[in-house]
C-alpha cells in the first residue's frame, strides 16, 4: 500500500497539478491539507474520474483536509470532538482533522495550526491544539488495540489512561513544526522561530511517545531533505527550505515500511503549492491483507 500527504494551498488552484501527480503516480491513499473549499464545492468528479473515493472536511478560504482513496474508508470520522467529546468542540471550528479505516490501518490526516508567531494567541491555541491531538491519537490508539466485547461494541478509553503501544496507525500531514535541526536549511536561532520552538517540537514529541516512528528517518538520515520552502526569496532554487510535512507510523508500520520520500517535481511546476508530496509504501503485514 502507498500513502501520500500533500499541503496543496487551495486544491481548486492546485486541481490541475494533482490530478497529474496522481496520474503519475497512483498511491492508493491521497492526504490533502488546506485544501480551502467548502464540502460541496470540492472538485470530486476528477477524481471520481482516476478511480478515488473522496472524504472531505473544508471550510470556505482556510485550512480544509481530505483523503483521496482507491477503496472506501470505513468508520470516517472528522476533527477531535466524535473522539474526544464536548471538551474539543472549539477546536473543530477549523477543519484539520480526518481519519478513516483502510482494511485494518487506521489512517490520520492532519493540518496542524501554523502558530503565527512565538507567544502569539495563534502560538498558544498551536500548543493546546498539539495536546488535544496526543489525547485523541491515544484514545484512537486504544480503539484500535482493544478486541470487540460481547455486545460487538468496543471499549472507549479515556485521555492518559495506561495503554498498550496503539496498533496500525498511520498519521500524516502538515505538522508546521520541523522536528529536528536538520530539518530546517538554517536552524540558527531556531528557539525563536516558530515550526521549531522546543515548546512545539516537545509538543509534538508527546504524541510520538505514544509509540510512533519517522517513516522518512528509516530511510533517510541526512539533512537537507525539504517539504516546504517559502515563495519568497528564490527559496526552492536555493534550497532553503525546512521538512514540515510528515509521515508516522506505529512499530508493525514502520517494520513494513520499505521506501518514503519527498517528490520535489510538483514544485517545479508554474503556481505550485508550496509543499511537496511525501509517501511511504508499506509491504503486506501477517494477518492483515490488503497492504
Amino acid at each position: 500500500m502507498k500513502v501520500a500527504t500533500w499541503n496543496v494551498n487551495s486544491i481548486r488552484t492546485r486541481l490541475t497539478h494533482v490530478v497529474q501527480w496522481l496520474q503519475a503516480n497512483p498511491v492508493d491513499v491521497l492526504c490533502l491539507q488546506e485544501t480551502k473549499v467548502m464540502d460541496e464545492s470540492f472538485p470530486q468528479q476528477p477524481f471520481t474520474d482516476l478511480g478515488y473515493h473522496a472524504c472531505i472536511s473544508g471550510q470556505k478560504s482556510y485550512n480544509g483536509v481530505a483523503i483521496l482513496s482507491r477503496s472506501p474508508l470505513n468508520d470516517v470520522s472528522v476533527g477531535f470532538a466524535p473522539i474526544l467529546g464536548d471538551r474539543a468542540i472549539d477546536l473543530d471550528e477549523q477543519k484539520r482533522v480526518i481519519t478513516g479505516l483502510l482494511d485494518d490501518v487506521r489512517i490520520v490526516n492532519l493540518y496542524v495550526p501554523n502558530g503565527s508567531a512565538v507567544g502569539s494567541d495563534k502560538y498558544i491555541y498551536k500548543l493546546s491544539w498539539l495536546e488535544a491531538l496526543r489525547d485523541y491519537i491515544q484514545v484512537l490508539g486504544a480503539r484500535n488495540q482493544e478486541p470487540e466485547v460481547e455486545n460487538g461494541t468496543t471499549p472507549l478509553s479515556t485521555p492518559h489512561s495506561p495503554l498498550p503501544t496503539p496498533r496500525s496507525l498511520l498519521v500524516c500531514g502538515d505538522f508546521n513544526i520541523a522536528l529536528e535541526d536538520i530539518d530546517i536549511h538554517d536552524p540558527t536561532g531556531r528557539e525563536k522561530m516558530v515550526m521549531a520552538t522546543d515548546l512545539e517540537r516537545q509538543a509534538l514529541q508527546a504524541v510520538l511517545a505514544l509509540g510512533f516512528a519517522d517513516a522518512f528517518r528509516k530511510f533517510t538520515a541526512d539533512g537537507g531533505n525539504f517539504s516546504w520552502w517559502d515563495y519568497r526569496a528564490a527559496a526552492f532554487r536555493r534550497n532553503l527550505g525546512w521538512r514540515i510535512d510528515h509521515i508516522y507510523l506505529t512499530p508493525d508500520l514502520c517494520t513494513s515500511a520499505i521506501a518514503c520520500a519527498i517528490d520535489a517535481t510538483p514544485r517545479k511546476l508554474e503556481q505550485p503549492s508550496d509543499h511537496a508530496p511525501v509517501w511511504v509504501e508499506l509491504s503486506a503485514i501477517s494477518g492483515q491483507p490488503g497492504i
